[in-house]
């Protein structure tokens, strides 16, 4: 696929961080539709309370027919798009209960039937007139029981991951910011960003200017190029790696916290982001960062009304590997 940008749409592009969307992806993981990668041992410890959601609420059970298909045959009404950086879970449940009926029929018939055939206990469920606030209710209850426990610290890692983007997007450009988001993700100078994907289609934003959406459960590319949405590009957000030992003793060195610390400021991160991710109190994550940066390890960079740190060329050497993942380390 290649997105044909024009100089208007480098102003107009956005990011943003979506709770719905990301229990969506969540619910595919614990369904074992989509690898867990990092969060193997995460959706170990929730499967089972997952598997008592899906008796509770069976359009969970459904829910394949129509929504997390790999390409187009997907519905939009369960995921709208948000409208700000940060919306909470709550308003983007309202959104999508908002959704008119014969709405919600229109695009499951249509998903319906260009996929394969699916039991007629399935169908019955998915063109129920109340169809809305079943799948509503169902991601309500996924949302309280498990995704919300873990929220903060998935909501640093895509913090994190934003202000970093954003900021060499802004800064500078095209390049800057899509070079490290994925293998599969290519800009052209020509004002071309290429994304290989199955589908071989061209599409122009005009001015309209792109959604970002980093996501902590996926790791595979996804682009909305229809009218129902904002033209976006779904990426896997950094800092959601398998840990690794600390290099050459490091630990030892410096403390088993921080170099956490020093692993996790591959990307650069808050005080309060890291004491998310990591699971410390922010005045102890605010300790370590003190001494971390006495010691020429670390830089702070004021943003705003807080203080964003960074690895020096001397933390970099010192710390070799990925960042160390706060949900995987648990």
């Amino acid at each position: 696929m290649a997105i044909e940008v024009v100089p208007q749409d480098l102003m107009a592009s956005r990011f943003a961080i979506s709770p719905l969307i990301e229990t969506m992806h969540a619910q595919w993981v614990l369904a074992g539709r989509y690898r867990a990668g990092a969060h193997r041992e995460w959706a170990r410890r929730w499967r089972e309370t997952y598997r008592g959601l899906v008796r509770e609420y069976p359009v969970l059970r459904a829910a394949p027919a129509i929504s997390g298909n790999r390409g187009a045959d997907n519905v939009d009404f369960i995921a709208p798009p948000p409208t700000a950086v940060d919306v909470p879970f709550e308003a983007e449940l309202a959104a999508m209960r908002a959704t008119p009926p014969e709405q919600a029929h229109a695009e499951i018939s249509q998903v319906l039937a260009v996929r394969p055939p699916v039991p007629a206990w399935a169908r019955d469920l998915l063109l129920r007139p109340d169809v809305v606030d079943l799948f509503a209710d169902a991601y309500a209850a996924v949302w309280a029981e498990i995704i919300s426990r873990d929220w903060p610290r998935l909501r640093a890692i895509l913090q994190r991951d934003v202000a970093q983007r954003a900021g060499q997007l802004a800064a500078y450009g095209w390049q800057a910011a899509l070079e490290d988001l994925d293998p599969r993700v290519r800009w052209r100078a020509e004002g071309l960003i290429e994304v290989e994907m199955t589908a071989a289609k061209q599409v122009r934003l005009g001015g309209k200017g792109l959604l970002f959406l980093p996501s902590a459960f996926m790791t595979d590319i996804a682009v909305y190029a229809e009218d129902a949405w904002p033209y976006a590009l779904i990426y896997p957000a950094r800092g959601v790696a398998v840990p690794q030992p600390a290099p050459g003793g490091l630990a030892e060195l410096v403390g088993r916290s921080r170099a956490r610390i020093l692993a996790e400021l591959a990307v650069p991160a808050t005080t309060t982001q890291l004491a998310a991710v990591l699971g410390l109190s922010p005045g102890t994550t605010s300790e370590h960062l003190s001494a971390l940066r006495r010691t020429g390890l670390i830089v702070g960079t004021r943003v705003g009304r807080g203080v964003r740190y960074a690895r020096t060329p001397l933390g970099d050497a010192l710390t070799a590997g990925p960042p160390v993942s706060g949900l995987a380390a648990q």
